[in-house]
């Protein structure tokens, strides 16, 4: 609806909840917390580099003291843009950086709302191959975050399979988190072979990747592995930290913030150490949680708080942004849904998220997709992108000469000017419906799911992306043992 061009990005930042003082003291806690409270590296492997870096660390505790002139050296070593490749299709790269949106799908969701039934149940390879297809075809899905879990599978075939089963159902970029350091080297080794070489894809990277900090401050064994395995690739990696209001991290949203941004940079850190320059996203997946129970709520608006403050301390940083937005708590496509997810997605895009993950298709704690969610998101998602590109101002916009030829009383119906510029003025709905309650009715009285659920089906049928080489595709088969497809 709104055209990006092949870079595409409309730009936030009108919404700044911290002030630049408050920034400024968030930025000095986040120092504190990693120069003297420290991190707590699980991994040896890890430990090993931050203490041969010389930086103080305390053996038995596992901690290592990050200082603020190291902080700053891997910031600079990273870069402060990225480009994201979609394959096969130019017009689908996205600049990451600065204030630019962009938005996405996430997960990783271990159920689905079938298609056919709309019951709940466990998600197939099948599914993560349809939903690709889906957000290939929804405009307002700038990238695609593998959003269902392929439970058909063992835990060591998942990896090149989620992968592969995105990759050739979509032409936007995919990225995706990992489960194995075995299965991540067979994605860079896929990839490769499909890009031409480890080079070209490094140079022109359709795939990025996604580790995890632990809250409180901790960098596990495991996600250790997997970060460092994906620095050695060259290829971008986002290192998301969440931490819970309250549980994981502070009931403060400032002191939240403060900890999953230590989080998150020290990843930036071990991932400079690893391969210096790196490509990174400085990363949050933070929310909060219902105060009720203690448990996790996706579709607060304190996400959306937490999302977009981090969104500022990025950008303060000159780091590219994955952030998170769009989730719904309810269990189904209703106004729960939309309400929830459209507040969160509209605050973290005006505040600058560069790369919004989570901002279709998700339900019940991230834990259910729904395809019809993925479809009403993308309007919601059309309606964001409306208000971020603003109001232009100008004599052609003021409209004062076409008011003086229409007249007190007239009306512009048939002017010129309202023919050249109402498309680019408005956006026009493909969900929403705004007939008469007549014709509403005579159409069969769909509500918002049903005609959620027609274009799911119509997309699914007939939307047809670039599909990898089959001679490459012949290949893969040939070389990997666990390559399904």
């Amino acid at each position: 609806m709104f055209k990006r061009g092949k870079l595409g990005g409309l730009d936030g930042g009108q919404y700044r909840p911290l002030t630049d003082s408050d920034i400024r003291s968030m930025h000095e806690a986040i120092v504190r917390l990693m120069s003297e409270i420290g991190i707590k590296v699980e991994n040896p492997k890890a430990f090993e580099l931050f203490e041969k870096k010389g930086l103080k660390t305390d053996k038995d505790k596992r901690l290592v003291y990050i200082p603020k002139g190291f902080l700053e050296d891997c910031i600079d070593a990273a870069p402060s843009e990225l480009i994201l490749h979609g394959r096969g299709n130019p017009d689908n790269n996205i600049i990451v950086g600065g204030k630019r949106v962009h938005y996405g799908s996430g997960g990783t969701a271990l159920n689905v709302l079938d298609l056919e039934t709309g019951e709940k149940r466990l998600s197939t390879l099948e599914d993560v191959q349809n939903v690709s297809k889906l957000l290939d075809y929804l405009d307002n899905a700038h990238f695609q975050v593998i959003p269902v879990y392929p439970n058909d599978l063992p835990t060591e075939k998942v990896d090149i399979n989620r992968f592969f089963a995105a990759i050739n159902n979509t032409n936007k970029h995919v990225q995706g988190g990992v489960y194995t350091v075995q299965g991540t080297r067979e994605v860079v080794e896929m990839c490769s072979m499909i890009a031409g070489s480890l080079e070209k894809l490094q140079k022109e990277p359709f795939i990025s990747f996604i580790t995890c900090v632990i809250s409180p401050l901790v960098i596990d064994q495991v996600y250790g592995d997997l970060l460092m395995t994906c620095a050695e690739s060259g290829l971008p990696v986002s290192m998301p930290a969440e931490p819970l209001t309250g549980a994981t991290g502070p009931v403060t949203i400032a002191g939240n913030v403060a900890n999953l941004c230590a989080e998150t940079l020290a990843g930036v850190c071990l991932a400079q150490l690893v391969n210096w320059g790196t490509p990174v996203l400085m990363a949050c997946t933070s929310t909060s949680t219902d105060l009720r129970t203690m448990a996790y709520a996706s579709g607060s608006v304190e996400e959306g708080l937490i999302n977009a403050c981090a969104a500022q301390m990025a950008q303060f940083y000159g780091l590219p942004y994955y952030g998170t937005a769009g989730q719904s708590d309810s269990k189904i496509l209703d106004a729960q849904a939309g309400f929830e997810g459209a507040i969160t997605n509209l605050l973290v895009g005006m505040a600058g998220g560069n790369f919004i993950h989570d901002a279709l298709g998700l339900l019940e704690f991230c834990m259910t997709a729904s395809y019809e969610k993925y479809v009403m998101d993308n309007e919601i998602l059309g309606e964001v992108m409306r208000v971020l590109k603003g109001v232009r101002v100008t004599d052609e916009t003021l409209a004062v000469d076409v008011t003086a030829e229409v007249g007190p009383g007239g009306n512009y119906i048939q002017e010129d000017h309202t023919f050249e510029h109402m498309r680019e003025e408005h956006f026009v709905p493909t969900v929403a419906d705004r007939q008469p309650r007549e014709n509403w009715e005579a159409a069969g009285k769909k509500d918002t799911w049903a005609r959620c659920h027609d274009i799911a089906v119509e997309a699914l049928a007939n939307h047809k992306p670039i599909p990898v080489d089959e001679e490459i595709v012949k290949a893969i088969r040939a070389k990997f043992p666990n390559f399904v497809q």
